[in-house]
């Protein structure tokens, strides 16, 4: 079943559900205007918090990797990602500038994930991930190339959305295939915010939370990069001991290995103190 399309940041959080929409949905809204576009992104890398107590990264992994922002269908139980290589097509004629970010966007998850094997793909035929490139004032036609146009419209009446993600799984809980919506031209920073929190979402961890301030999947924070604490949360996903379909309590007993290699592997890979 398709788990679609999951909200972060705008000019206001509506908490309406569309009830028509079936599964898990989390929509990013527009921008607020006056946001910031800023394209310098070292300065908030330079300041972010990199120091993490163990319960404070287990706290935020089970908070994003289980549940779903919008449950509407399907079983959110249980750990959903990827199982085996993921590969990226970018969507939509021109648009060269942003095939290079989103590029780059790409390589440097690769670079920082350790067991994601995770790189784009010319081959629309050999991707499971597919981002489509669009300009904002498509973006409602493309959401109802997915939905239809009755749900296309009540998610754009209700939440505005700017860019969306969601994931097909099968019934042992690997992600099949993921699509991504991104809008090229409401800005660098909204572009590259966007970029980076939906592709990580397509991996997996859908659910957005406010109760955790450090992560990109916090309606009120805005990135524009992969983040030391979500490096931490993908890590654990993504390390060999988690396997799709295992529940909280399966997760927890394993967890204490799994954290150890990751802080040491997330320490090394961003140049951190141990």
């Amino acid at each position: 079943m398709r788990q679609p399309f999951a909200m972060r940041y705008g000019p206001r959080h509506l908490p309406s559900v569309i009830a028509a929409i079936a599964a898990a949905i989390t929509l990013l809204a527009a921008a607020p205007a006056g946001a910031a576009e800023a394209t310098d992104f070292s300065a908030h890398q330079r300041t972010e918090k990199t120091d993490f107590t163990d319960g404070q990264i287990v706290e935020g992994f089970f908070k994003t990797a289980f549940g779903a922002e919008y449950h509407l269908a399907g079983r959110v139980d249980r750990i959903r990602k990827y199982d085996g290589p993921v590969r990226v097509y970018a969507d939509g004629d021109g648009h060269a500038r942003r095939r290079a970010e989103l590029a780059y966007i790409v390589a440097d998850i690769a670079g920082r994930v350790e067991h994601l094997d995770i790189a784009m793909t010319d081959n629309a035929d050999e991707a499971n991930v597919t981002v489509h490139l669009v300009r904002d004032r498509n973006l409602g036609k493309t959401i109802a190339t997915f939905y239809g146009e009755e749900r296309a419209r009540e998610i754009r009446d209700s939440l505005d959305p700017q860019c969306l993600s969601g994931f097909r799984k099968n019934d042992r809980f690997e992600i099949e295939r993921s699509d991504v919506i991104l809008t090229v031209d409401n800005g660098d920073f909204v572009f590259r915010d966007c970029a980076y929190e939906e592709l990580l979402q397509s991996l997996g961890p859908i659910n957005d939370t406010d109760e955790v301030p450090w992560t990109m999947f916090n309606d009120d924070v805005q990135k524009g990069y992969f983040d030391v604490y979500d490096q931490y949360l993908l890590n654990i996903l993504y390390h060999p001991a988690i396997r799709p379909g295992m529940t909280v309590p399966e997760v927890k007993a394993v967890l204490p290995q799994v954290l150890a290699h990751v802080r040491s592997y997330v320490a090394r890979v961003n140049r951190l103190a141990r």
